[in-house]
């Protein structure tokens, strides 16, 4: 197995290209912006996909060269064809790291991983974001410390209908007095799932340095282990067995 962490950062591209305050942010689009700082880390080399190219840039040759899938999405959810929604969850349960971001909760991806709802509360009023480490000995909070802030974001409100997380790394508090858990992490098959909340098209997150490094961490943690390849159906038995 390859050193390197092969990662694809996958991205609508709407927002960017309809509406200037997002544009003003990111003005090559979130997924450049995501890529742009993952590709400088040691081991970590980044392709960018959008939804408008053919089969949304996820061919079978693209997923079979990734190690580690980027997901941000907001207004085409449903625009996602179901036939890339399938070779999406093979590949996870074969061993691909899914990281989704922000309002990829509702992604289809996501929902189907999850087998519920992924819904939420959610209000945009600029407000201040407190994001508290959970599990300081976790590799994604590798570098933070006891919390972290986002000065102005959108709010995300329990209830998150989730499966409850087997690990929940990050709780934030909203200004307006809301709590979320914002850093969830799931294990599927082979493949590792990370949940991000933090990332509104219109605030700048993603230039923030502790959100780079979440991510960065979390690109490491669900990268694919070189574990042996389970088998199923009927098995010849290792030892002798008695007979009659």
């Amino acid at each position: 197995m390859s050193s390197t962490i092969r990662v694809t950062v996958w991205n609508e591209f709407r927002h960017e290209l309809s509406d200037p305050e997002v544009k003003a942010h990111y003005p090559d689009g979130i997924h450049e912006t995501v890529a742009g700082f993952l590709d400088p880390l040691p081991g970590v080399e980044t392709r960018t996909a959008t939804l408008d190219e053919p089969e949304h840039g996820l061919t079978e040759e693209v997923l079979d060269a990734t190690d580690v899938l980027v997901w941000w999405g907001h207004l085409a959810h449903d625009e996602v064809e179901d036939r890339i929604v399938d070779r999406l969850q093979q590949r996870v349960l074969e061993g691909m790291g899914l990281i989704c971001l922000h309002s990829a909760h509702l992604s289809r991806i996501f929902r189907r991983l999850m087998g519920t709802g992924c819904n939420l509360r959610w209000r945009e009023a600029d407000e201040r974001e407190r994001v508290w480490v959970m599990e300081p000995g976790h590799p994604i909070a590798e570098g933070l410390g006891e919390y972290f802030e986002v000065q102005e974001s959108e709010m995300y409100g329990e209830r998150f209908d989730i499966p409850s997380p087997d690990t929940l790394v990050f709780v934030s508090w909203y200004q307006g007095g809301e709590v979320f858990r914002s850093g969830c992490c799931f294990h599927r098959g082979k493949g590792k799932i990370f949940y991000f909340s933090p990332g509104h098209e219109t605030y700048g997150i993603y230039h923030q340095p502790e959100i780079q490094l979440v991510i960065g961490n979390a690109v490491r943690w669900a990268a694919p282990a070189g574990s042996a390849v389970p088998t199923f159906g009927n098995r010849v038995p290792l030892e002798e067995l008695p007979t009659g």
